[in-house]
């Protein structure tokens, strides 16, 4: 085991600068047995470690090697698990426990011995050892031998120790100086022995020699450790007193901290006591202006802002934990609510008489502006109010039942106030727009003389001519007999009779004036009225954002108009802006339908307005959406917008319908039918109207429908005609339809005035053919002839050879038109056609014009039909187309 344990310290622990102390042979309990040695070592540097090493020999040769290494500290326990009998296994409990059987009992114990000593030494009896051998321990021996026998164990475990350098430079020295000290080892080992012998004599004979010191020396330990003893005295007198200052120390601490914390303590109920006066402290100066201030001066309203202001931030005050416990606290609180009552009672009631006061005021004033078409101005009202924003904002914060209150009270006497200040207004409205005085008003009917009805019937009959006092007929559309100076179902030709005269013209400038002037003044009143709730009330308005549409889809032939708003904003509307909407709603709920009453009475008077109203709105319509979509007054005139268009749509409905019903004399000539006229006056009145106008697209519409119902009337007139040829009426009517759209230049009836100028040129020339048919008319049916035969397969020039159209019978038909007879024949067929045109339209020169160019074109082809078909006969018509020429010039001439 020596041999192993020399070899151990050689290979594996010198090198790692460790000591080996002890080492036991061992293997696992309970498994085939594989042996290894523990190993008990300490570091040769300070600290010294100690460790227990797991050692195995190699499986390939006679080498160690280093398997495992615990530091012993992280040993808890040692069980030799038997303190009485003899038994080889024992446990180590590291991390865990670990089961070992030592190769023999005495191994084991020498290995627990010298753990036992390292723990007593290094680790001051952490380890705990059981079922060992007190013996062993050798707990019995005191604690001053204790550590001398831990020293001579110590040196016994340190039975070998390698030599130093220096050891080894004195030993090779020595055996130097002996010439056997290689070769007889026994020699050299002997006379080493008799110099230690004589080195110990000599040492014994020193000692004995020094006794005389020894002596000496003790008596000096005894002196020694009587003045230790002394010190020792002194020592404790010194620890007594120290132990006192001690105590009264700990008294002087325990004083001090206590005064510390009872500074900390004052300091935080100041510091609470602060924070109360200052946050929840009123002035008197504000106290006295809430109980007693002056709400009608500005400086007193000024006072009062600030008081409230002030009073409300001593109430809204974030309260630290536990101040609300506090009974001053809680009487501070009850005297702020006390005072907030009593100055929002006292605000309020001083509001609600300035409300009723200044009712009473513009009210005085309305006499002012009842003869002019102006509203009463409400800026002053509104100035003096806006002094009490601050307050109402307070008043809404403190106690919005009160502001409610005050609110629903503001629209209640200002609803009644405008009602009165917007009706008087309408009123004058209707008075300028009638002519009639206040007294002698009535605006379901308009009187007018029957003479004066009976003059305009006449003047309708004098510019037509034509036209017939059938009930049935045009007379339908012209004044009724029920005394109205036009009725709601006026027709076009009514309305264009009408705007031919000064008077008219007059007056539907003059309510275009008016109707404008009506919209001028509401729209500045209730965008004030609007601006002054949002900041009296402090109700936000939410300005409409770049992003924001608007889309309107009308319906045409329903004559309705729907509107559909798709904004940028969010869909749900703030409830403060619901609620200046509803409160504009409640103050002018008497303008819409004053407005669509002076609508009907102006539709009334002459259902043309409904054109300058549809302009009007539109603008103010589309003015309003611009400053704000969904505001009170762009959603009022959106809705009387609809009104006004449904008018618009049952007017142009009206003339349809009267263009449908229309019947026509057949006792005279058609002409110009009255409708195609007026419609040019619709037309010219129309363009001055919407230049420029938002609404370009509905009179569009509206062009589209009329021309399209003017085109079909046309066609039905002329096919029911029984006095004037139907291509007659086709085409006069067509061509001043035509020249009219040329004149206008209505784009969106482009395609309408190439379908009339189509219609006009084709009806013309049908017009001229048919005429010309019968001044000619026995030579017409000779060369008619001719060409049956020629298109029968006969050859032109065998034509000759037939009976019915030889020679002799074409000069025969020739004679029979002599030039005296075709001029006769011109000038009856001159005649006729002046007879079938009207003098408006002045076409007869061009259709006799035309009918000249078509004779001539038939004169060359019956010339070429002789030509082809008797050649060389020399047979040749009467008359020459110069002939022709003179005759058409003179006979036009002459008439």
């Amino acid at each position: 085991m020596t041999a192993i344990k020399h070899a151990l310290q050689r290979d594996i622990f010198t090198p790692n600068d460790e000591r080996l102390l002890s080492i036991v042979n061992v293997c696992k309990a309970g498994k085939k047995k594989r042996n290894c040695f523990l190993c008990a070592t300490v570091t040769t540097e300070r600290p010294v470690q100690v460790n227990v090493v797991k050692v195995k020999k190699s499986d390939k040769g006679d080498f160690y090697k280093r398997q495992t290494a615990w530091a012993l500290r992280d040993l808890a326990v040692v069980d030799a698990k038997d303190a009485v009998k003899e038994n080889p296994e024992f446990d180590l409990h590291f991390d865990k426990v670990y089961k070992w059987v030592a190769s023999s009992t005495v191994e084991k114990n020498t290995f627990i011995s010298c753990i036992w000593k390292l723990n007593q030494r290094y680790l001051r009896k952490k380890i705990d050892f059981i079922n060992v051998s007190s013996q062993l321990l050798e707990e019995s021996v005191p604690s001053g031998e204790n550590q001398s026998v831990a020293g001579g164990d110590e040196e016994a475990v340190d039975e070998y120790q390698e030599l130093n350098a220096r050891e080894e430079q004195d030993i090779e020295i020595m055996m130097e100086g002996c010439e056997y000290a290689i070769s007889n080892a026994e020699a050299f080992a002997e006379k080493l022995s008799r110099e230690l012998q004589v080195l110990d004599g000599a040492n014994i004979q020193s000692i004995m020699a020094s006794e005389k010191q020894v002596n000496i020396l003790m008596k000096l330990l005894d002196e020694a450790l009587k003045e230790v003893d002394q010190i020792e005295l002194k020592l404790s007198s010194y620890e007594e007193m120290l132990q006192s200052v001690k105590e009264q120390m700990d008294q002087i601490s325990e004083s001090n901290h206590l005064i510390h914390l009872s500074n900390t303590n004052n300091v935080k109920l100041l510091s609470e006591i602060e924070f109360l006066v200052n946050h929840m402290d009123l002035a008197k100066g504000h106290i006295k202006a809430l109980q007693e201030g002056d709400l009608t001066s500005s400086r007193g309203i000024e006072a009062c802002t600030n008081a409230a202001d002030a009073l409300l931030q001593c109430m809204n005050v974030a309260l630290r934990p536990g101040h609300d416990m506090l009974h001053a606290v809680k009487q501070q609180q009850q005297r702020f609510s006390d005072l907030r009552e009593q100055f929002a009672r006292r605000l309020a009631s001083h509001l609600n008489s300035v409300f009723v006061q200044q009712g009473h005021d513009q009210s005085s004033t309305l006499a002012q502006h009842s003869v002019e078409l102006t509203l009463p101005n409400h800026h002053p009202f509104h100035r003096d109010l806006l002094r009490y924003a601050k307050l109402m904002e307070w008043l809404k914060n403190t106690d919005y039942g009160k502001y409610e209150g005050l609110t629903k009270n503001y629209m209640d006497y200002l609803s009644r106030l405008y009602e009165r200040e917007i009706k008087d207004f309408f009123e004058v409205a209707k008075i300028k727009m009638t002519g009639t005085t206040r007294e002698g008003k009535k605006f379901a009917t308009l009187p007018r003389k029957e003479s004066a009805v009976k003059q305009e019937t006449e003047s309708l009959h004098g510019s037509s001519g034509k036209l017939t006092g059938s009930t049935s007929s045009l007379n339908k559309l012209s004044v009724q007999s029920s005394g109205n100076r036009r009725s709601q179902s006026s027709s076009l030709l009514d309305m264009g009779n009408m705007s031919a005269s000064d008077l008219d013209v007059a007056d539907r400038t003059k309510f275009d004036k008016i109707f404008e002037q009506v919209l001028s003044e509401l729209e500045p009143l209730c965008l004030a009225e609007q601006d002054f709730i949002s900041k009296f009330f402090k109700l936000q308005q939410h300005q409409s954002i770049s992003g924001t549409t608007t889309n309107e889809a009308e319906e045409m032939d329903g004559g309705t108009l729907s509107r559909s708003y798709t904004s940028g904003v969010p869909q749900t509307i703030s409830s403060e802006k619901d609620m200046i909407r509803q409160m504009m709603t409640k103050i002018f709920r008497c303008i819409e339908p004053e407005l669509n009453n002076l609508i009907a009475l102006g539709d009334k008077i002459d259902s043309f307005n409904s054109l300058y109203m549809l302009v009007k709105m539109s603008h103010h319509v589309w003015t309003a959406q611009n400053v704000d979509p969904a505001s009170f007054l762009s959603t009022t005139l959106g809705n009387v917008l609809v009104t006004v268009k449904r008018n618009f749509d049952k007017c142009i409905s009206n003339q349809m319908k009267q263009m449908d019903e229309v019947k026509i004399s057949k006792k005279s000539k058609v002409g110009i039918l009255p409708f195609v006229a007026e419609f040019e006056e619709f037309a010219a009145l129309a363009e001055s109207i919407f230049k420029n106008a938002e609404r370009r697209g509905d009179l569009d519409k509206a062009y589209i429908k009329l021309i399209r119902a003017v085109f079909v009337s046309v066609e039905k007139v002329a096919n029911e005609s029984q006095k004037t040829p139907r291509d007659v009426v086709m085409m006069e009517n067509f061509h001043h339809i035509f020249a009219t759209l040329s004149r206008l230049k209505i784009s969106c009836l482009e395609a309408e005035k190439k379908e009339a100028k189509q219609k006009y040129s084709d009806h013309l020339q049908s017009y001229v053919i048919y005429s010309l048919g019968q001044p000619l008319e026995k030579l017409n049916h000779f060369f008619e002839g001719v060409e049956a035969r020629v298109a029968q397969g006969i050859r032109e020039e065998e034509v000759s050879y037939q009976l019915a159209f030889n020679k002799q019978e074409l000069r025969k038909v020739i004679k029979e038109y002599p030039g005296k007879e075709v001029k006769k024949g011109l000038d009856n067929l001159y005649k006729k056609v002046d007879k079938h045109l009207c003098e408006e339209e002045n076409l007869l020169q061009v259709v006799w014009h035309s009918m000249q160019d078509e004779f001539i074109r038939q004169y060359k082809h019956f010339e070429g039909l002789i030509a082809r078909c008797y050649p060389g006969s020399g047979i040749t018509m009467e008359f020459t187309i110069q002939d022709i020429l003179d005759y058409c010039s003179s006979i036009a001439q002459s008439h």
